[in-house]
């Protein structure tokens, strides 16, 4: 039997997730939009403050094991475990649960962020710096190798995340965010590394939604790289994690 219902396992990864995002694209804005205390802060303040916004995630949605990911259940299921998080069983249903709330926690995250720079939002700068803010872009587009770079990124993410899941030192959270930082400085370069559907595809429809002052487009034509490439680069770091335990 679940030791939580799907409300509580929803709940808990959205806002979770959302305090990923609310962290995570708020240190964007803040090296990003004009006129911040931040402003031109750099890339190295951006990989800590997302991986300091992953340590809050896990923290804040420890009942349902803090997946804050689609790519990290993906893994979880491809790796053949019989649980998502303790008492709550790998099921197709329990994945829509999951996946849901990440993704709607990632949007409403995305949003609480807009406010809290809103007169910064309001200040002249260029449309793609506004997405930045929300969603990740290639520094060269090249659809087929940023694909090939989330993929890369992901399987580094999945694949150590399930290997602390085997670390006697029981550090917690801590590895998590170090580990993003490190994607982030190393592999982040070419994509701006979304590692995460969720947080990319979610921020992103609440940009295409919100009355941002000369936001241009969302660009679409993109938003499957950061999709599709962290949901495969999963599933191979879920099956590999497989064959090391």
């Amino acid at each position: 039997m679940d030791v939580y219902s799907n409300w509580e396992i929803f709940a808990s990864e959205a806002f979770g997730t959302g305090l990923l995002t609310l962290l995570g694209t708020g240190v964007v804005a803040n090296v990003l939009l004009p006129k911040s205390k931040g402003f031109n802060g750099g890339w190295l303040l951006i990989n800590f403050g997302w991986g300091f916004a992953v340590l809050a995630g896990v923290y804040a949605a420890f009942r349902s094991g803090a997946h804050i990911n689609p790519a990290v259940t993906l893994g979880i299921w491809a790796n053949g475990s019989e649980d998502f998080a303790p008492g709550i069983e790998v099921t197709a249903w329990h994945g829509v649960v999951y996946v849901t709330g990440q993704m709607f926690g990632a949007a409403l995250g995305a949003l609480v962020s807009y406010l809290a720079y809103k007169k910064h939002f309001d200040e002249d700068l260029d449309p793609a710096s506004k997405l930045a803010v929300f969603a990740t872009g290639p520094a060269i587009r090249s659809y087929g190798w940023n694909f090939v770079t989330e993929v890369i990124a992901t399987f580094v993410l999945v694949f150590v995340v399930l290997m602390f899941a085997n670390d006697p030192a029981k550090l917690g959270a801590l590895p998590v965010s170090l580990l993003v930082v490190g994607i982030g400085a190393s592999l982040g370069g070419p994509t701006g590394y979304a590692i995460n559907p969720a947080r990319d595809l979610g921020p992103r429809i609440a940009h295409a939604l919100l009355p941002i002052r000369g936001k241009g487009s969302s660009d679409w034509s993109y938003a499957w790289v950061p999709v599709l490439g962290p949901a495969v680069g999963g599933l191979i770091g879920g099956l590999a994690a497989s064959w090391f335990v």
